[in-house]
């Protein structure tokens, strides 16, 4: 059932794990954050599978492979096999294959799982500069050296095909932001002059190996950055989820541009076996499930007030959805500090 993609919020009578066939998962921020599991998400995820939901676990890290990802999984509470694991790695090996064909030599700047993927896609692993490889694949590893960068360096500006995995800038730890293969990348692109075909979320590639590894029909991107996970399947022009135990905040999502709007909104994976309910519209007020939200325009400004009573998740449905109305009406910005604050995401 996808809607022109970003354009608003949908409601829906029948649960998403029934309405879809695969869900299409990030992992950290949406079921688990760092090293600990997001408490609502093993229960959640189990309701989805009973109702007949298929999960597939989707990140853009290449450092560990499917195996160790799903181990994590199972040690969190997580029921997952290997096989419902769909890596960055993955896509760039997929990317590198159907570009230069089996057998085709490849300098791999990366972990052993980066490795491992691009020779199961029947690619030839070589590991200089000077073995004058058909391409270069960049991935992050906490292992990296210098000369790894430089060899891959060195291949680009020989002309190699130069694929990363992903982009993202940062990776979280436990100590806070570190430096993500996006940053990597960034110091290879100044280097050299060229820019990377990208492999990972948001872009094309990362998507299609999760619908061919899953043969999903009717898949449901799920996840909790709007600059990965939601704009990814924007692209792909399929639905999605953002779930609010992650990156995004209620207050990031206000003046949300229309790439980075989904299509539903939960508070966390329990969302996969509610209903979301539909937000009427009259103008710029807007009402869900006894909530009314309205966007009053004075001085050039907007301000969005909420009235009503039932759960904030679906009083955030009619802000948003006044918001971004208002936004596409030609406003700059909006004030919803006031109505966030009285459902309590502020």
């Amino acid at each position: 059932m996808t809607r022109a993609a970003g354009r608003s919020l949908l409601g829906i009578s029948t649960p998403l794990a029934i309405t879809y066939d695969v869900a299409l998962l990030d992992l950290d921020g949406v079921v688990y954050v760092g090293p600990d599991p997001i408490p609502t998400a093993a229960p959640a995820l189990a309701k989805a599978r009973a109702a007949g939901m298929r999960l597939a676990f989707v990140t853009n890290n290449a450092s560990r492979d499917p195996a160790a990802v799903a181990a994590h999984l199972v040690a969190l509470g997580v029921p997952a096999e290997a096989a419902e694991v769909v890596t960055s790695s993955q896509a760039a090996a997929t990317v590198l294959a159907e570009r230069l064909g089996i057998g085709a030599s490849v300098l791999v700047t990366g972990s052993a799982a980066l490795r491992s993927a691009v020779e199961l896609a029947g690619l030839r692993v070589v590991t200089s500069s000077d073995d004058r490889p058909d391409a270069v694949v960049q991935g992050y590893s906490p292992d990296l050296r210098y000369a790894d960068l430089a060899e891959t360096a060195l291949a680009v500006r020989a002309g190699a095909l130069w694929v990363a995995t992903n982009t993202d800038s940062t990776l979280p730890s436990a100590r806070g932001l570190l430096p993500g293969n996006g940053s990597l990348v960034a110091l290879v692109a100044v280097a050299t002059g060229r820019r990377p075909i990208v492999a990972g979320k948001p872009q094309l590639p990362m998507h299609a190996e999760g619908v061919r590894r899953t043969g999903a029909t009717n898949p449901l991107v799920v996840g909790d950055r709007l600059d990965t996970d939601i704009e990814g399947a924007n692209v792909a022009d399929t639905d999605s989820l953002l779930v609010l135990t992650g990156v995004t905040a209620a207050t990031d999502l206000v003046d949300v541009s229309v790439e980075h709007r989904p299509t539903f909104l939960a508070a966390d994976l329990t969302g996969l076996v509610d209903t979301q309910p539909d937000v009427e519209r009259d103008g710029l007020t807007m009402r869900c499930a006894g909530w009314t939200a309205s966007a009053d325009q004075s001085d050039g400004r907007v301000a969005i007030r909420v009235d009503g009573d039932g759960r904030p998740i679906d009083g955030l449905r009619a802000v948003l959805t006044a918001a971004w109305a208002a936004r596409d009406a030609g406003a700059a910005a909006a004030d919803a500090s006031p109505a966030l604050r009285r459902l309590g995401f502020a």
